[in-house]
């Protein structure tokens, strides 16, 4: 499915070629220069590390006491076990609920990095936007992405203007 989605693309793209500019981009070499995004990326890691460790630490505490639990379980009333038992279980479920409010779908991590990353990407895209509006480009195209180009002319490449049009000569 995904060849005939690329060959497609790629057919129209090569139709459109005669009438229409098109150029490329290598959107990991930009993202390398932009010194906004190593900062932003450093301090994704930072919090992602922190966040870990707190899971972390409760994990540890439940094996804790499950160990614990383990080493007196013969001791106990069967009240006692029950207690000790949902006490586990409890702070099994607290740790769970913390790695998907940090690390979930929809969790802290996607908003850090959606506010980190949205305002450099705008950016990027505006200055796309705008080289491609000087130049008539109807079509730029990423290299660094998995979209089967399996050759672009560095004549065509545009990432160094796109640099030095975000400030960031090279």
């Amino acid at each position: 499915m995904r060849k005939i989605i690329v060959t497609t693309v790629l057919a129209i793209v090569a139709m459109a070629a005669n009438a229409q500019k098109f150029a490329l981009i290598d959107m990991e070499y930009i993202l390398k220069n932009v010194p906004a995004y190593e900062r932003a990326n450093e301090q994704l890691n930072q919090v992602s590390k922190r966040w870990q460790a707190e899971v972390e630490a409760l994990n540890t505490e439940a094996q804790t006491m499950y160990k614990n639990y383990q080493n007196e379980v013969v001791f106990l009333s069967q009240e006692q076990k029950k207690a000790k038992q949902d006490a586990i279980m409890q702070k099994e479920k607290e740790s769970s609920d913390l790695k998907r409010k940090y690390f979930g779908p929809e969790g802290e991590l996607f908003k850090k990095r959606t506010a980190l990353m949205t305002p450099i990407q705008e950016e990027i895209y505006n200055a796309v936007k705008d080289i491609s509006d000087l130049r008539g480009y109807s079509l730029v195209l990423d290299r660094a992405s998995d979209a089967g180009i399996i050759f672009g002319s560095p004549k065509i490449d545009i990432s160094n203007e796109v640099l030095q049009k975000l400030g960031y000569a090279n």
